[in-house]
C-alpha cells in the first residue's frame, strides 16, 4: 500500500478501536491528518471537546494558537501531518491513562513509519515521555535531538499558553527556531529539500479576431 492507503487503513482501524476503555465515551474517534509525505509531524496529547465532536485534531482554542505557530514558522496544516498520542477523548479532558497510551500506540507507531517524517514535533509531556523518557520539558524545550532515525523536538502544549501566559514567548521562541532545524534535520539525514507544491496558474491568450471587411 502506499503512504496515504496505509493511513486511511489506520484511521478506519481507529474508528472502530476498543483496545481501551476511551472508545466507550467518545463521539468520533481522531486519528490526525495531514500529508503522507509530511516532513514535519506534530504529535499532542488527546482530543478535546471539539476534536470529539469533529474528529479532527487541534480544532478549539490551542488549535487557533497552533495554527499562529504554524504561520510565524512559514508553515500551514497543509504541510505537516498532526496527531495525537491517544485517538480518542479521555473523560473531562484528564490526562491519559499509561494503559491507554499503550492500547493506541500500536497506531501512532504505524503513523509514523508511514509518513517516515525527519521532525516529530511533541507537544506536551506524554507525547515527550514517548521519546525521551523522564525528561523535564521546562529544561530541554525546543532542543532538538536524534531519536532512532529522525529528529525529535519537544514543546510545550499550545494549550500551555492559554492557561499560563508567561509560557507563550517561550513557545514563540521555539516556533520561530523550526525552518532552520528543518534545515539542520534534513542535511543530517541526507534528505532533499522539499518544494511546496503551488498550484499553476494558466494564463488563457486570447487569439485576435480577424476583422471582417464585409
Amino acid at each position: 500500500m502506499t503512504a496515504e492507503e496505509t493511513l486511511a487503513q489506520i484511521a478506519k482501524d481507529v474508528s472502530v478501536c476498543t483496545n481501551c476503555a476511551l472508545h466507550e465515551s467518545r463521539k468520533k474517534s481522531v486519528p490526525g491528518d495531514g500529508p503522507a509525505d509530511a516532513e514535519i509531524m506534530f504529535i499532542g496529547e488527546g482530543p478535546g471537546f471539539h476534536e470529539n465532536e469533529q474528529g479532527r485534531p487541534f480544532v478549539g482554542a490551542a488549535g487557533k494558537f497552533l495554527d499562529q505557530l504554524l504561520a510565524q514558522a512559514d508553515l500551514t496544516r497543509a504541510d505537516v501531518f498532526i496527531a495525537n498520542v491517544v485517538k480518542c477523548r479521555p473523560p473531562g479532558n484528564r490526562d491519559p491513562l499509561p494503559e491507554e497510551l499503550s492500547a493506541c500506540d500500536v497506531h501512532l507507531e504505524a503513523q509514523i513509519t508511514a509518513i517516515n517524517p525527519s521532525i516529530i514535533v511533541t507537544l506536551g509531556r506524554f507525547s515527550m515521555n514517548k521519546f525521551i523518557p523522564g525528561a523535564k520539558i521546562s529544561t530541554i524545550h525546543g532542543q532538538m535531538q536524534k531519536v532512532g532515525e529522525r529528529f525529535v523536538i519537544p514543546m510545550f502544549h499550545p494549550a500551555a499558553a492559554l492557561h499560563q501566559p508567561p509560557l507563550k514567548p517561550s513557545i514563540l521562541a521555539d516556533f520561530a527556531k523550526l525552518p532552520d532545524q528543518l534545515s539542520e534535520a534534513r542535511a543530517a539525514l541526507g534528505r532533499k529539500i522539499k518544494v511546496k507544491k503551488k498550484e499553476a496558474v494558466v494564463q488563457q491568450v486570447e487569439k485576435p479576431q480577424q476583422l471582417s471587411l464585409f
